[in-house]
């Protein structure tokens, strides 16, 4: 079992920047892969980006691509998104999820509590 824990979320105006990060224990949580994703109000999860045990793989949600960059510290085990030109529409609660790799909420099995992002036009 995976602990996940999100911090780094905040109000920042349209254009601007925040980095997320996603601290993970567990004696295995080096070796699993993790995802972002996210819920805005109404909305379902979606998911936002993905990157491999090893940080050589990663997948991105088009909406985010060019924007939003995901990277991981194994020595810290801690998974970083770092995202810029922030848009009204990324407003959402973001979730940290570790043990898959896929791009539906199914396809991970550890989950954090999540941070809240709130874009101001």
């Amino acid at each position: 079992q995976v602990q996940l824990v999100e911090s780094g979320g905040g109000l920042v105006q349209a254009g601007g920047s925040l980095r997320l990060s996603c601290a993970a224990s567990g004696h295995t949580a080096s070796s699993y892969n993790m995802g972002w994703f996210r819920q805005g109000p109404g909305k379902e999860r979606e998911f936002v980006a993905a990157i491999s045990w090893s940080g050589g793989s990663t997948n991105y949600a088009d909406s985010v691509k060019g924007r939003f960059t995901i990277s991981r510290d194994n020595a810290k085990i801690t998974v970083y998104l770092q995202m810029h030109m922030l848009k009204p529409e990324d407003t959402a609660l973001y979730y940290c999820a570790a043990g898959g790799w896929g791009t539906t909420r199914y396809d991970y099995t550890n989950w954090g509590q999540g941070t809240q992002v709130t874009v101001s036009s």
